[in-house]
């Protein structure tokens, strides 16, 4: 064996990059390092970063004890920035409310770039119904965490561009952010009467998924390159006397959920006026959902839309209008993938088309030269859409 070399080649580091180092520790394990050698004695203090993870109630940790452990920690902190702050909770219940505010409060305090928080356990996360104020806080994510209007407000946060709420409530009838470039909203819940108001207008990307509650009304976006929307069974825009395709709508005998509505834009888009300038579109809907169908009455033209995926939804009227329709306001479309009857991400049958533009004109792009069809099998439903396509030139060979 090769004699062994007393040279501490980590521990010859510079201090910014230990320090860096540290940061992607939990704070547990960061502190311990205090006992490597006196080199590595305060080292922790400086940290750029700070992981504060709460273990499973399982896993027998002591409350008290990491809430002690971590109040310490941040009294013996150096009052340096942080890039990053992570706090964690794989079970996090009533007590833990007021000592992860305070440390949420200490994040921002110094100068935190991106702020994590992630709560599971019987209870969510109630943030103060106050403003976040903070000029150089970038990015923010979260998980269970039940938000308020005024925290929702984020004109304090001038950097802000990346926000993800999962699993949050939304306690609020409105988002606001001028700079905000990223928006991911999935699984959040909302039981507020009113739609959430979402006001972006520097919003370059968007996910809506998996809304519980009424569909969100999107404001102008007229800087943004993609958008995913799925609203599932769990939203509440949904007509209850929907017939295969048909919504029953603003009639004499329309269910409660239709007509009127009681939002104060009956005669706006909801959702499609919001994202019709995006480049790329994912728009996935329930069958009964009529918003998507409803928008198309009042949306704008899709002038910038070059790829764009759609599910069956589109393909279920009787005479398949909300598919022709946005075939027919999307005047630069490159691509169309149709989606049908197969939650994915394999398909057992994946078609391809082309357009055969010498059958003559058109009402459709005629930039269009990528066609998908993605099935699990080829049945009367997915044959009626074929021959849809045909009356626009466009042919499939199988």
């Amino acid at each position: 064996m090769p004699p062994v070399s007393g040279v501490d080649r980590i521990g010859a580091l510079p201090d910014s990059l230990l320090h860096h180092m540290l940061s992607f520790l939990p704070a547990q394990a960061a502190v311990q390092t205090c006992v490597l050698a006196r080199r590595w004695r305060h080292l922790w203090r400086s940290t750029t970063g700070l992981r504060i993870v709460g273990l499973a109630e399982e896993e027998n940790l002591n409350a008290k004890e990491l809430r002690k452990f971590v109040d310490h920690l941040l009294i013996l902190r150096e009052r340096t920035n942080l890039d990053t702050v992570e706090i964690k909770f794989a079970y996090f219940c009533e007590e833990d409310q007021p000592y992860v505010k305070t440390w949420v409060r200490f994040a921002v305090m110094n100068k935190v770039r991106a702020l994590t928080l992630s709560i599971d356990g019987p209870v969510d996360l109630y943030l103060d119904n106050l403003p976040l104020v903070s000029r150089y806080l970038r990015t923010l994510d979260l998980t269970t965490v039940t938000l308020q209007e005024a925290f929702l407000d984020f004109a304090g946060c001038p950097a802000l561009e990346d926000l993800k709420m999962n699993y949050c409530n939304i306690d609020a009838d409105r988002i606001s952010s001028c700079s905000l470039k990223h928006l991911s909203i999935f699984n959040c819940s909302s039981k507020l009467d009113c739609r959430v108001h979402v006001s972006a207008p520097g919003l370059i990307s968007l996910k809506l998924v998996g809304l519980i509650g009424r569909t969100p009304f999107l404001e102008n976006m007229p800087l943004l390159d993609t958008a995913y929307v799925d609203l599932d069974e769990d939203c509440e825009d949904v007509c209850l006397n929907y017939v295969t395709g048909v919504f029953c709508g603003a009639k004499d005998n329309a269910c409660v959920n239709c007509v009127p509505i009681k939002d104060g834009i009956s005669s706006n888009s909801v959702l499609l006026g919001g994202i019709s300038s995006a480049k790329h579109l994912k728009l996935l809907s329930e069958s009964r959902n009529f918003i998507f169908a409803r928008d198309l009455k009042h949306s704008s033209t899709f002038s910038n839309l070059k790829t764009l995926l759609l599910n069956e939804y589109w393909c279920q009227a009787p005479d398949l209008d909300p598919l022709a329709c946005i075939l027919k306001n999307s005047p630069v479309l490159e691509k169309l993938t149709l989606q049908l009857f197969s939650k994915g991400p394999n398909h057992e049958v994946e078609m391809k088309g082309h357009y055969c533009s010498v059958e003559g004109p058109s009402t459709i792009s005629k930039h269009l030269n990528i066609f998908e069809v993605k099935c699990n099998v080829v049945d009367k439903r997915i044959l009626k859409v074929l021959k849809f396509l045909c009356s626009f030139n466009i042919c499939f060979s199988f």
